[in-house]
């Protein structure tokens, strides 16, 4: 019941293909030309969901008795409009306890326009609140994960692309299925085999489904991969339909360990209690994480030495910027879902955009011919990244510029600082600014020995950069010190220079977007322009360094030099600055995960040395309730969001964030598995 995954080439998918009907009641509903047929009944659909989908996986009563930790999962093939899934959130409202929280997992192969699905739900305003949160939320037509929070308890995870292949890459489970999608007649495609095998190994024991169709085959496929069918009256005109559920004689151990039968090491360990969780470092990682935690329930203590962001994250101003390798691998397919999860996310926390802005970013391109074949080998759509020359590259800038670039239009900015702050205040977070000391395991969890005192908790995780050397077993990680410098603006007219020169301070020409090079520089932002930074790795002074200050400005220099020019005359004395260390790993992706006991794993897959292929029965072993984030280098803005999500997803025993070869590419452990393989 395993099939391996084929990793895709290319991140951009096409949209649907439509045509509008009305109906006599001008109910107005897309319609597939590519397929030839609806998305829903005109004339009824929203009942048409509630009786096969919701009333036929007993929703309503299973809900109402919710009371688990871990969200009610549903899943879905085939997204189309939503109405499916918006009817499952307005279900959960309608029934499930104060406490709980539900997860929706769709498959869309053809994903609406933002602009046409926004048409499809001026039909349906008893659901306006439900699709205003999706529309706000809908991401561009990019394959992979796409995590939205609809609302403080509802989530929903687009994965776009092949039913049957997305959901063979789904690291989770499902409790109740929505078998959707056009007729097996019109879609042949999606109803195969492999879709119902895929279904089947991502069931929780007991997982109900339902359907509008009783093709024959698909009722021997659904019997072939282990589901119990039966027929029940169909909606409306359709006289049968099917319902049924997962077969409970199959274990589902057996079948989540046959999806990572060749890589054992990889396998989670256990779901454990999450009531108290201590997060160690108050950036980025740990103030996110322990955002994730706290909204799903979990108390949270945030412990750092030295308080909020006064570390690495601690700049006035960091580019959301990822610069993707030319041919797509996985640390570029993982940077590329961060950096739109990203965006969502601030969104959602600051829709006035108050302490960052998605104003865009330029990267410089020089070479052309590397620039067409990054567009070609990703063909993403314009709205994630697209090709500008010089002339037009100038415009969006707002400043003279010599070279084609690259625009992001949704990367740009973040006030780190506030950021952390903000999410170090969300409801549930205590902060202690204290030094951890040691901690050692007990029955129930671990017990930290602070600098104020000790602290049981359930769970650790470590988000503590550089300084994770201290404690985190076996892990490769490299200091790397950035140096970042500062100038006033607008830049101070020179005194002696012609009173009729165009020297006055209005006349700057400000810079619009985030600007990449070797180096970056930002839109000024209260008074500074912000840009660097260096890089020196195995340094970790913190010492601000006039060199650095020279290097800075040089870069500037090169990156834009119509904006350096407007500093005519100033030195590195006129400069500001901040030094931080960064933690890199060796391949220059993050560690987020679940810390693993380097010693059994050298032991356990020792064989690795001689044969690469060897299988193995033994999952890896992990320190029980240990979790990193970590190595996040210069990305971690747009990295260690995703990365906490992945984290707090794990904890709470929900569906990831990203495909399983992605989450297993973040691991922990996939470093002590290289260097085996490599006789290290």
């Amino acid at each position: 019941m395993n099939a391996k995954p084929v990793t895709p080439h290319r991140h951009g998918i096409h949209h649907a293909e439509l045509d509008w009907r009305v109906d006599d009641g001008d109910v107005e509903a897309p319609f597939s030309t590519a397929y030839d047929d609806v998305y829903f009944s005109r004339q009824d659909g929203r009942e048409e969901t509630r009786f096969v989908f919701i009333d036929n996986n007993d929703l309503p009563r299973r809900l109402a008795d919710w009371h688990e930790p871990r969200p009610f999962t549903i899943g879905e093939t085939g997204f189309g409009t939503g109405l499916n899934m918006l009817c499952a959130w307005a279900c959960f409202d309608e029934y499930a306890p104060a406490g709980a929280r539900l997860h929706l997992v769709s498959t869309e192969k053809h994903p609406l326009t933002r602009d046409a699905l926004e048409r499809a739900w001026r039909s349906w305003p008893q659901l306006s609140r439900q699709a205003g949160s999706l529309i706000a939320q809908w991401p561009p037509a990019v394959a992979g994960v796409h995590r939205l929070q609809l609302d403080d308890r509802v989530t929903l995870d687009l994965h776009f692309g092949d039913a049957a292949d997305c959901l063979s890459r789904l690291d989770g489970q499902i409790d109740a299925w929505f078998l959707d999608g056009f007729a097996p007649s019109k879609n042949p495609d999606m109803w195969r085999p492999e879709l119902f095998t895929a279904m089947a190994i991502a069931s929780r024991t007991g997982a109900t489904f339902a359907t509008f169709t009783c093709a024959g085959f698909v009722r021997r496929g659904l019997a072939a991969a282990g589901f119990r069918w039966r027929k029940v009256p169909g909606f409306g005109r359709k006289r049968e339909m099917l319902r049924g559920e997962r077969d409970e004689s199959v274990p589902p151990a057996s079948e989540a360990m046959s999806s990572r039968a060749t890589t054992p090491w990889f396998q989670p360990p256990p779901v454990m209690a999450v009531g108290h969780v201590a997060v160690i470092g108050a950036g980025i990682a740990g103030t996110s994480v322990a955002a994730a935690l706290a909204r799903r329930g979990s108390r949270v203590t945030l412990i750092d030495r030295a308080g909020i962001a006064a570390g690495a994250s601690g700049n006035p101003q960091a580019a959301l910027y990822v610069k993707l390798a030319i041919e797509p691998n996985l640390q570029s397919r993982f940077y590329l879902a961060a950096l739109l999860h990203t965006q969502r996310w601030l969104a959602r926390l600051d829709p006035q955009r108050q302490w960052w802005s998605d104003c865009g970013l330029l990267q410089l391109a020089g070479d052309d011919r590397r620039r067409q074949r990054f567009l070609a080998n990703y063909d993403l759509p314009a709205a994630v990244v697209s090709a500008s020359d010089p002339s037009h590259a100038a415009a969006l800038a707002g400043i003279d510029l010599a070279q084609p670039a690259l625009h992001y239009p949704q990367a740009g900015w973040v006030d780190p600082i506030a950021l952390c702050h903000h999410l170090a205040a969300t409801p549930g977070i205590a902060l202690r600014r204290t030094e951890l000391t040691s901690l050692r395991e007990t029955q129930a969890g671990w017990q930290l020995q602070l600098g104020d005192g000790s602290l049981d908790v359930d769970q650790v995780v470590f988000a503590t950069g550089h300084a994770s050397h201290d404690w985190l077993d076996g892990l490769p990680l490299q200091s790397v010190r950035g140096q970042i410098s500062t100038l006033s603006w607008p830049p101070h007219a020179d005194t002696d220079t012609d009173a009729d020169a165009d020297t006055d301070a209005d006349s700057a020409s400000a810079l619009a977007r985030v600007l990449c090079a070797e180096g970056y520089v930002m839109p000024a932002r209260e008074g500074k322009l912000t840009f660097g930074a260096t890089f020196s790795p195995n340094d970790d002074a913190t010492a601000v360094r006039e060199v650095d200050h020279r290097r800075n400005l040089d870069e500037l220099a090169r990156t834009a030099p119509a904006l350096a020019g407007q500093f005519a005359g100033l030195t590195t004395a006129d400069c500001t600055g901040r030094a931080s260390v960064r933690a890199a790993s060796p391949d220059k992706t993050p560690y987020a995960g679940p810390l693993p006991d380097t010693g059994c794993w050298r032991d356990d897959y020792a064989a690795l040395g001689k044969d690469a292929k060897r299988r193995f029965d033994r999952p890896g072993s992990h320190y029980p309730g240990l979790w990193v984030s970590t190595a996040h280098g210069s990305r971690g803005m747009v990295s260690a969001p995703l990365c906490a999500e992945l984290i707090a997803s794990r904890l709470y025993d929900e569906p990831m964030p990203l495909e399983r070869e992605l989450i297993d590419h973040l691991h922990p452990g996939r470093r002590i598995i290289a260097d085996l393989i490599r006789g290290r």
